[in-house]
């Protein structure tokens, strides 16, 4: 029987559970395991790669994005030895920058030799702000993710602010989006760069759900367009991280290029946001 006491006791567990959900959100965000691209700390991987390894494990860094250097992507260091030390720091190389280009099976063959999961195409292979070179980029990218796939690994875009340009009214970063297979292209949503042109990441969520495994979480001054240290931008931050669901993100690596001290204040500034919010 419904009887009023049962239907108070109702209301209070549905009450409780209301307040709780906010909370359940934050502790949500705040157990998020978080990576870094190594680009944030381009000069010192070149200066000693081991020691900055270690630096970024002691900020509390679980997993590592490479990038490409004048000394490679791994800075110097064998791919088997980029992975080795990152583990051994309790640490995993997850992901890494690369071209494609001429060398690209090499840079396939590398990657599974580092035990990383994704290769990321760091920019357009082909220039031309054009629908028509988005499409045939996309193919590139479709027969790319094809021949990653057969070695284990995933293959994915990186973005900047120019894909979100138009022609003949069609946005271009949607061409891509449009004409890549989802199994064979894992894009990765660099948050700050989609900001800066004018557009939402939350409306990319919405229309491509589950699409977006990899992030670049990027605060940008919006005036100088260059990323700052978090809650310094335009990025709300805290809303990203409430919908990661619906993105799909399985990889979130901070990445800052300019800084208000040095890249180990940043991110130790970036990562204590993070738990404080």
């Amino acid at each position: 029987m419904n009887t009023r006491r049962n239907f108070l006791k109702n209301a209070s567990l549905l009450s409780a559970s209301t307040l709780l959900m906010p909370q359940l959100s934050v502790a949500a965000i705040k157990k998020a395991s978080y990576g870094v691209q190594l680009y944030s700390f381009r000069d010192a991987m070149l200066e000693n790669p081991k020691a900055t390894l270690e630096k970024i494990a002691s900020l509390g860094f679980k997993e590592i994005e490479s990038a490409g250097s004048k000394l490679g992507y791994y800075y110097g260091l064998t791919p088997s030895e980029m992975g080795k030390t990152c583990k051994a720091l309790d640490m995993k190389l997850t992901s890494g920058h690369v071209r494609l280009d001429d060398k690209f099976e090499q840079t396939m063959a590398d990657a599974v030799a580092s035990g990383q999961e994704y290769v990321i195409c760091s920019s357009m292979p082909t220039d031309g702000q054009t629908v028509d070179n988005y499409k045939k980029v996309a193919e590139q990218f479709n027969v790319a993710g094809e021949a990653c796939k057969k070695l284990g690994l995933k293959f994915g875009y990186h973005n900047h602010e120019y894909e979100f340009e138009s022609e003949d009214g069609q946005i271009l970063y949607d061409v891509l989006m449009d004409n890549t297979e989802e199994d064979l292209v894992h894009m990765e949503l660099d948050l700050g760069w989609v900001v800066v042109a004018g557009k939402e990441p939350l409306h990319y969520f919405k229309k491509y759900p589950g699409r977006f495994p990899l992030w670049h979480l990027k605060d940008m001054d919006i005036h100088g367009k260059e990323s700052t240290e978090f809650g310094k931008g335009i990025l709300d931050i805290e809303l990203m991280l409430n919908n990661k669901d619906l993105s799909g993100v399985k990889h979130i690596y901070i990445e800052q290029e300019e800084y208000a001290s040095t890249p180990v204040e940043s991110m130790r500034h970036n990562m204590n946001y993070l738990k404080n919010i």
